[in-house]
């Protein structure tokens, strides 16, 4: 199995990515025979490829304590975001980061599903030299499970019902059919294509709906619709402008619940980076809230309320089980 691969030109210099680094040291931790890296060893492959080129190497020297605190600091923020569902853990005053599986917790699951899922080749070379690069079919089967991921973390984040609404759907119903199931328990309006409506919808760019309606039968309760973005064009698929248009087409009259509009996505991003993408996406689950909101769906479950495409979760927790072992590493 060939190592993982550092891209140098994003840990160093003015602009050091944390994110990707603090990436490469979780995964190289999650793959190790022991499950613990040293936090040092982000310096040494920093380092590796300026050995034959000595005024380089001396310039990576000088950056290499700040490339290793940056990684650090990062890590420390995702360990106080996610608490007890994130899978790693930092030792010896930051020297030593240790992989800890709760095999029985699917918020941590979904963070290291959402964690290889931000690490594929459309985004950085870090997994695409070795032997651990999903293929063609799994990246497709991730996707797919992050979308259940992220139907429970929707129905966690208002406390209700929820939906898996995006194309291929869980029950392989077609778009009307779904969207009319789903409203006659939210009841506000009558689902009715109107003139001009597409003749094949999909899922008409919402991929979750959730919804916590009051036991009087009326509108005016919270309803989060959601697009959950694994490829590279997240900010350009932002619900916020288009649901109006999602109501005038497919309803009688549009509903006048006001429909909250999510992002969900895998990605870590910088604090400055999501303020935007905040601005731009209206309210965002990435990977510093989904795992946690994950975690709290298993209430609800236990509580009767029904979030669609649960019941597959295991079935992702065992495929990121799985996935070490890959490694050569019995889980």
């Amino acid at each position: 199995m060939m190592a993982l691969y550092l891209p140098i030109d994003e840990v160093t210099g003015p602009l050091i990515d944390a994110d990707r680094a603090a990436d490469f040291l979780e995964l190289t931790a999650f793959f190790a025979d022991d499950s613990t890296v040293l936090t040092s060893e982000l310096a040494n492959a920093a380092a590796l490829p300026a050995e034959d080129h000595v005024d380089l190497q001396e310039e990576m020297q000088e950056g290499e304590e700040e490339i290793v605190s940056t990684a650090v600091n990062r890590i420390e923020t995702r360990q106080r975001a996610l608490e007890a569902t994130y899978p790693f853990r930092l030792d010896f005053a930051g020297d030593l980061l240790k992989y800890e599986l709760d095999e029985e917790s699917f918020g941590q699951a979904a963070y290291i599903l959402s964690l290889v899922l931000s690490n594929l080749r459309a985004f950085t070379p870090v997994l695409d030299g070795s032997d651990l690069h999903p293929d063609c079919a799994e990246v497709r089967k991730l996707r797919e499970y992050f979308q259940y991921f992220a139907t429970a973390a929707l129905a966690a984040e208002i406390q209700g019902e929820a939906w898996s609404f995006g194309f291929p759907r869980p029950d392989r119903s077609g778009f009307i059919k779904k969207l009319k199931q789903i409203w006659v328990k939210l009841q506000d309006s009558r689902v009715e294509p109107q003139p001009g409506a597409p003749k094949r919808p999909k899922d008409d760019r919402i991929d979750v709906f959730a919804a916590r309606p009051h036991l009087d039968g009326l509108p005016g309760f919270p309803l989060a619709v959601a697009q959950v973005a694994t490829g590279r064009n997240a900010r350009g698929k932002s619900l916020k402008g288009h649901l109006g248009t999602f109501k005038s087409r497919w309803f009688r009259t549009p509903p006048v619940t006001d429909f909250m509009a999510y992002m969900i996505m895998p990605f870590a991003t910088s604090d400055d980076q999501f303020l935007d993408d905040v601005r731009v996406m209206g309210n965002v689950l990435h990977r510093l809230r989904v795992p946690r909101r994950v975690a709290e769906a298993d209430q609800l479950v236990e509580a009767g309320v029904r979030i669609e495409g649960y019941d597959r979760l295991a079935e992702a927790a065992q495929w990121v089980a799985n996935y070490r072992v890959r490694a050569g590493v019995a889980v």
